[in-house]
Formats: structure tokens, C-alpha cells, sequence
């Protein structure tokens, strides 16, 4: 394979196809972004105090997580693009429902039906790169992708405050992800379908590369089911799979941490909102990088820097809580918790993609999702529950601990797993 054509004619593709492959994820990202920051506000609307409206918000979290394994189910059966409409009509379902919701159970059911939904999205486009992307082009093209979702939360709130500003009513934002919804059902079902135009490139990859003895772990077109398949990989899932819930569970956990510090040192909310805003500027501007690196130099290059500066962003703010310049050092560490962010860009679809079966990765990649996911969704809990019993302080450390782990684990079972992309070429 000419590794100096591949990703010429990858880029072609890419462009070519850009609206269909890239266009579903931006357009749900905008409305779900616009929507998130006021889920807790129209949920202590209707009755919810401030733990209940945090468990509410966690719904939407706890669907996602719950969503994966099913769609990995409906992928495998029915291809990327129906299940994107189905899901896309679902979720178009549970947003009425969110609008016009009279109680908080509705409203929390629904919260859940959006996230159940959202999985499906993201793993179908998944999938999509998976099976069609190039090898020497993958990491690239999957940043991208985690780019555009970036795009759509980083936009999204802007979106909701021009609406109340417009409106003056929180319900807005919600009709306006309904519209979003409703253009992205449109856009999967009426424009051409990249699953069938883009053929999946012939690649020959070593068995190894599914963590997998030789005897069992070459792909074949046997469609085995998402448990047998959980079953078939579970030595890379138990390795590979907890190293990159680590890192899903230090990201989350920067989300949780960062306001709550800012409240904990005395800071006013617009102070808090614009460190917090940096940060997020900062991870948004690199993720195109995070892809650049690990076609180029291996993934590994990317996950350990990442994985201890956010480890060590972590640890070291944990020591900064009483000093009198506490304020410049969460602004300091808010930056660089932001750049570790940033340069961790598409590692977990890329590594997913890169270690599930070739002929059928959904239900693989179900698992892998549902693995990753679970680690973003423990961290807030184990923030909360650390600083309820202790301090925010001794949380905030803990969570940098689990970074340093974290990379110690992709330091281990990345080179085990997933070999060089260069190599891989070499090899084919």
C-alpha cells in the first residue's frame, strides 16, 4: 500500500462526503450543546432542588451509556444510516416530550431517551470510519469527527443564550434541538449514502491486533452477536478498554472539578465561566493536532502526553487550594488541563477503531463505548462522594492519580494491542 497516495485520496473522500459523514454529528452536537447547560434549570423549574436537578442532568450521561450496547446491535444489523434515522425520529420523540413535559418524571425519561439516542449516533458514525476510513488516514479523520461533536458543545451554549435573549423562555433551545434533529433526519435519509458509495479499503491486519490468540481472533463475516463478541475480546477490553475509561473518566472529571474549584476559592461565576471558557477554547483549537500525531508517530504519542498533563493539572491544583494566589494557578491549570484535553482528541474512537474486528466492528465497538462511557460517567460520582466525605482538594488529587495510572496503562497495552500504523503499512 503507497502510504503517499492513501492519504491524498483519504482527504478526497473526506471532502467529497464531508456534509453526510460529518453533517449528523455537527447538527445533533449543536442542539444537544444548546440544550445541556439548561437542563438543570427547567428541572428545578418543574420542582427538582439542586441534587435532583443534578441527577436529572445525569440522565441524559447514564442513557448514553446505556444506549451503547444497542446500537452496536442495530449497526451490525441494519447499517449506520437507518439507524441514525431510527434514532434520530426517536430522539425527535423524546425532545416534544422534554418541551412540553408537565412533571419532572416525564422530563427526566426523556432527558434519557436523548442520550439512549445519542449513542446510537455516535456509533454508527463510528463504525462508518471503522470499516471505510484508511488506516494511515484513520486517527485524522476520527479527530475530526470528536472535533465536530467539540464544535457543536462549544457553539451550542452560545446558541441557547442569543435564543433567550430572543424568547426570554429556557424552552427555546429545546424546540431549536428539534429542529436540528429534524434537518439531520433529513439530511441521512435524502442525501447520498456514504455506506454504500465509500468501499471498506483492503486491509490485512495482523491477528494480534485484536488482543486475541491467532486461532480465534481473525475477522470474519460471521456476524456473532454483541455478548459473544464482548466475550471473543474481552482480554483488549479488560486491558485496553479500562486504560481508555481512564482517560474518559479524566476528562469528565474536568468538567465537574474546574466550576466547583472556582467556587470552592471564592471566584464569582463570571470568572469561573471565562477560565472554564479558555480551557474549552484551548481543547477545541487542538484537535485536529491529537489526529496529526498519531497517524504520524503512533498513538502512544498522543495519549501519554495527554493522559499526564492532565494528571499532573490534577495533582498539582490539588495543592493550590489555600494559597493566596489560588485564583492564577486554577486559571494556570485550568490552560494546561485544557491543552492535555485537546491533544486527547479522538484517541478513544481511534483506538476502538483500531482494535475492533474489520468485518463487523459495531458490536465491538458497543462494548468499547459502553466501557468508555462508564468511566466518564463514575468520575463526577467519585468527585462528589471524595469531596463530601474529605475536601474538593483530596478529589481533585485523586484524579490525578487515576491520570498517572491511566498513562501507565496505554504505556503497557497500547504497543501490545496496537501496532504501529507504520508498520502496518510495511506489513501490507
Amino acid at each position: 500500500m503507497s502510504d503517499s497516495t492513501e492519504p491524498a485520496d483519504a482527504r478526497a473522500v473526506l471532502w467529497r462526503f464531508g456534509p453526510m459523514i460529518y453533517g449528523p454529528t455537527v447538527l445533533f452536537a449543536l442542539g444537544e450543546g444548546a440544550v445541556i447547560p439548561l437542563i438543570p434549570v427547567i428541572a428545578a423549574q418543574l420542582g427538582a432542588d439542586v441534587p435532583g436537578a443534578a441527577l436529572v442532568a445525569s440522565a441524559l450521561v447514564v442513557g448514553q451509556l446505556c444506549g451503547n450496547i444497542p446500537a452496536g446491535w442495530a449497526v451490525a444489523r441494519i447499517g449506520e444510516r437507518l439507524t441514525m434515522a431510527i434514532a434520530g425520529g426517536i430522539a425527535l420523540v423524546g425532545v416534544v416530550a422534554l418541551a412540553l413535559a408537565p412533571v419532572l418524571g416525564v422530563f427526566a425519561a426523556s432527558v434519557f431517551l436523548i442520550g439512549f439516542c445519542a449513542a446510537a449516533f455516535g456509533l454508527a458514525r463510528h463504525s462508518f470510519m471503522t470499516t471505510r476510513v484508511p488506516l494511515s488516514f484513520r486517527a485524522r479523520a476520527l479527530s475530526l469527527l470528536g472535533g465536530t461533536f467539540r464544535l457543536g458543545m462549544f457553539i451550542g451554549p452560545f446558541i441557547a443564550a442569543g435564543l433567550l435573549a430572543i424568547f426570554g423562555d429556557e424552552r427555546s433551545t429545546i424546540w431549536f434541538f428539534g429542529a436540528c434533529l429534524v434537518a439531520c433526519v433529513l439530511l441521512v435519509l435524502l442525501g447520498p449514502d456514504p455506506e454504500k458509495q465509500l468501499a471498506a479499503p483492503e486491509e490485512r491486519v495482523p491477528a494480534e491486533d485484536t488482543g486475541e490468540p491467532v486461532s480465534g481472533a481473525i475477522p470474519t463475516m460471521e456476524r456473532v452477536g454483541v455478548f459473544r463478541t464482548m466475550w471473543r475480546y474481552r482480554r483488549v477490553l479488560a486491558r485496553l478498554g479500562v486504560a481508555a475509561a481512564t482517560l474518559s473518566a479524566v476528562r469528565s472529571a474536568r468538567q465537574v472539578v474546574l466550576p466547583l474549584w472556582g467556587v470552592s476559592i471564592g471566584l464569582d461565576a463570571q470568572t469561573i465561566a471565562l477560565v472554564v471558557g479558555i480551557s474549552g477554547a484551548i481543547d477545541f483549537a487542538l484537535f485536529y493536532a491529537s489526529g496529526q500525531v498519531m497517524d504520524r508517530f503512533g498513538r502512544l504519542w498522543a495519549a501519554l502526553p495527554a493522559m499526564v498533563l492532565m494528571g499532573a493539572g490534577f495533582f498539582a491544583l490539588a495543592f493550590t487550594h489555600d494559597l493566596d494566589s489560588a485564583a492564577m494557578w486554577f486559571a494556570m491549570f485550568g490552560a494546561v488541563l485544557g491543552v492535555g484535553n485537546g491533544l486527547s482528541s479522538g484517541i478513544l474512537l481511534t483506538l476502538g477503531a483500531d482494535v475492533a474486528p474489520k468485518a463487523d466492528p459495531a458490536p465491538f465497538l458497543g462494548s468499547w463505548r459502553t466501557l468508555t462511557d462508564a468511566g466518564g460517567a463514575v468520575a463526577p460520582l467519585l468527585v462528589s462522594g471524595i469531596a463530601a466525605i474529605s475536601t474538593l482538594a483530596v478529589a481533585t488529587g485523586l484524579m490525578g492519580l487515576i491520570g498517572f495510572g491511566g498513562a501507565a496503562l496505554f504505556a503497557m497495552f497500547v504497543p501490545r494491542f496496537v501496532p504501529h500504523p507504520r508498520i502496518r503499512d510495511v506489513e501490507m
